[in-house]
């Protein structure tokens, strides 16, 4: 299936979204969500938010309803949400969509899926969060295969399931998922790029005349963040020249601090602060393999520093190896290790990705990827209201 410019309307239909956790700032899958919603609310389309974490009403920058969950052992940040579509029935019954977009397969997507199949909704996706790869970490092997059990039966009964990197698409294919297309995530070039970097940033750090190398997103073990901490033990043996920057917050951080003691840890940003962060810095490293895209790398990309990312997940997807950034192996400390290194001794080669990196970054606007999601709901509806016609006269 692809994403077609057939249709062409003012917007005229409902969307209800369910999802994981509506915290602003909590993880990539919000700020997307909530970038969605600066759209939403642009193109006047109606919307209504279901999750089981709302922020208080007045901070809330459109509909959102609550459904009741409990707290997921090891991240307090998140909670899950009760199975069964008694919770939302009678509020989206109310709402009346047109289309349900599912973002998370918790048991509450799982809900919408079947609440859209009840009562004649088409109901599409967006794959968000890669949680196989999570059981290939922690090398659980049954629970893999479960986890693409559970994807198949849920969303191979989505009419469309969007995914934001070619890698991911493909394994996805490979593992009998049969309704996916590709649609990345865009940056916010106005909030991500160069002209917000600042000398005194790297002065207020006690960094001044160091290479910065970055990494940014949850501090959590998936991330690959044991590999981001031997690539800090080779480097910081063999070069005074350097430091490590680490922006976010997570319950391994403690942890990982111990492991880099003399990094600079920045915890959690606020967007000016961040905007800096990434314009400041001089290169960004992200060893994660668990990324369906990677929101952080095409920030880093947008504000002008070259990314290096390993060759596994969907980070690298949007990585044009040797010209817009660096791609390593993954899980292989000396290689991330040596690709930063040669960045480092050659500024005339980092130049040059960062600049063919802020070309790409600048075409990947939101309005532009929200368009073709809009238009694809179009499709969506269109298609759907035919295919039910069609069994309708099946039955008479």
């Amino acid at each position: 299936m692809s994403i077609s410019s057939q249709y062409d309307s003012n917007y005229k239909f409902k969307v209800a979204y369910f999802a994981g956790s509506m915290r602003p700032g909590i993880d990539g899958v919000t700020r997307v969500l909530y970038k969605l919603i600066e759209e939403l609310n642009k193109k006047n389309i109606e919307n209504i938010f279901i999750s089981p974490i709302i922020p208080g009403l007045n901070e809330q920058p459109t509909e959102m309803y609550k459904v009741p969950s409990f707290t997921v052992p090891f991240y307090k940040e998140y909670r899950l949400p009760y199975s069964g579509q008694k919770s939302f029935d009678k509020k989206i019954l109310e709402f009346n969509p047109d289309i349900i977009h599912i973002n998370s397969p918790c048991p509450l997507g799982y809900a919408a899926m079947k609440f859209g199949l009840k009562h004649n909704v088409p109901v599409v996706a967006t794959y968000h969060t890669h949680f196989v790869s999570y059981a290939k970490y922690y090398k659980v092997k049954s629970l893999e295969s479960v986890s693409w059990n559970y994807f198949r039966s849920l969303y191979n009964r989505c009419e469309s399931v969007y995914v934001p990197s070619i890698p991911i698409l493909n394994e996805l294919r490979e593992h009998g998922l049969t309704t996916t297309q590709f649609l990345p995530h865009g940056v916010d070039t106005s909030v991500f790029n160069p002209n917000f970097k600042s000398i005194e940033w790297k002065k207020k750090l006690g960094v001044e005349g160091k290479t910065t190398l970055l990494f940014a997103g949850r501090l959590v073990w998936e991330k690959d963040l044991r590999t981001l901490a031997e690539v800090y033990k080779i480097l910081s043996a063999k070069r005074k020249d350097i430091a490590f920057v680490v922006v976010g917050d997570g319950p391994v951080r403690e942890d990982l601090e111990s492991l880099m003691p003399n990094a600079k840890f920045l915890g959690y940003q606020s967007k000016d602060e961040l905007s800096t962060t990434y314009a400041s810095s001089d290169i960004f490293v992200f060893p994660s393999t668990t990324e369906t895209f990677g929101n952080v790398t095409v920030e880093a990309m947008a504000s002008g520093i070259p990314p290096v990312c390993v060759k596994e997940g969907g980070a690298y997807g949007i990585i044009n190896d040797g010209i817009t950034g660096l791609i390593a192996e993954p899980r292989n400390a000396s290689d991330i290790a040596d690709k930063l290194e040669s960045l480092i001794e050659q500024p005339e080669h980092r130049s040059k990705l960062s600049e063919e990196a802020l070309k790409f970054a600048q075409s990947q606007s939101w309005e532009n990827i929200f368009t073709r999601l809009f238009k694809s709901y179009e499709e969506v509806i269109h298609n759907y209201s035919i295919k039910e016609l069609y069994k309708q006269r099946r039955v008479a």
